[in-house]
C-alpha cells in the first residue's frame, strides 16, 4: 500500500458509484471495479476498500451531505462523476498526481508481464497459491484444479502447467537439475522469492481475495 495517498474530497462519488452497484454495500477489496478504480487513481484497493468503510458508516458531515444528495438519484451521480473524469489533467499522472509519493509495487502486480501480455504477477501469484496445493504428478492438464484455475484465469490449461513446471524449477526442496528456457522463469521466480518462503496459509488467504477480480 502506498505510503502516503492524496485523498480528494470528489473521490467519494466514484466510490459511491461502485458501492450503490448491486448488491448494495461493501465490495470485496480485489474485485474488479475497486481495482480498476485504484489503478485509474493510483490508490491502491485496500485505501480504497478502507475509504468505502467510512462511506459505508457515513462518518464525516462532508459524506453524510453527498450521500444525501447522491444516494437517491444514480442518474444524478453518474453524471457528476463523468465530469470528474473530463476534468482537465485527471488521469495524467505526472500532473495530476504531482507532489504525491506514489508506491506502485501493487499496481504493477496488475499489468501484463512483458514476458507475455496475456499474463499479469496476480495471476502468477494465483498459480503459485495451485502450485502448493498440488504434487507434481498432479501438475497436469487433466487434473480439475488446473482446469478450473485456467477457467478463472481466461488461459488455456497448457500455460498453467506451463508455470507450474517453471515453479518447479524455483522450488529448492525438488532441486531440479534439468535446465528450462523460458522467458517466464523470471516473473516466476521473482514471485517465488515474494511468497514461495512465506506462510502458505496466508498466501491461500491472498489468492482467495485475488480471485474476486476475475469472477
Amino acid at each position: 500500500m502506498a505510503k502516503k495517498i492524496k485523498w480528494q474530497e470528489d473521490y467519494w462519488l466514484l466510490l459511491m458509484q461502485i458501492y450503490l452497484r448491486k448488491p448494495i454495500g461493501m465490495k470485496p477489496v480485489y474485485s474488479r471495479e475497486m481495482v480498476n478504480l485504484g489503478l485509474e487513481l493510483h490508490i491502491s484497493p485496500e485505501a480504497l476498500a478502507a475509504k468505502m468503510h467510512q462511506l459505508s458508516r457515513l462518518e464525516t458531515p462532508r459524506i453524510e451531505r453527498i450521500w444525501q444528495t447522491y444516494s437517491s438519484d444514480t442518474n444524478k451521480l453518474t453524471r457528476a462523476a463523468r465530469l470528474l473524469r473530463e476534468m482537465k489533467g485527471f488521469g495524467k499522472a505526472d500532473e495530476f498526481y504531482n507532489g504525491v509519493e506514489v508506491n506502485e509495487t501493487w499496481e504493477r502486480d496488475w499489468q501484463p508481464l512483458a514476458e507475455d501480455r496475456q499474463l499479469t504477477p496476480v495471476m502468477l501469484i494465483l498459480v503459485l497459491n495451485l502450485y502448493f496445493k498440488l504434487t507434481p504428478i498432479t501438475m497436469v492438464k487433466a487434473t480439475p484444479e488446473v482446469q478450473e484455475l485456467a477457467k478463472l484465469l481466461r488461459i488455456s490449461t497448457d500455460m498453467v502447467v506451463e508455470l507450474l513446471d517453471v515453479y518447479q524449477h524455483c522450488d529448492p526442496y525438488l532441486n531440479r537439475r534439468d535446465v528450462i528456457f523460458t522467458p517466464l522463469q523470471v516473473p516466476c521466480q521473482t514471485i517465488w522469492l515474494r511468497y514461495g518462503n512465506g506462510s502458505p496459509e496466508e498466501l491461500d488467504a491472498l489468492a482467495t481475495q485475488l480471485k474476486e477480480y476475475y469472477k
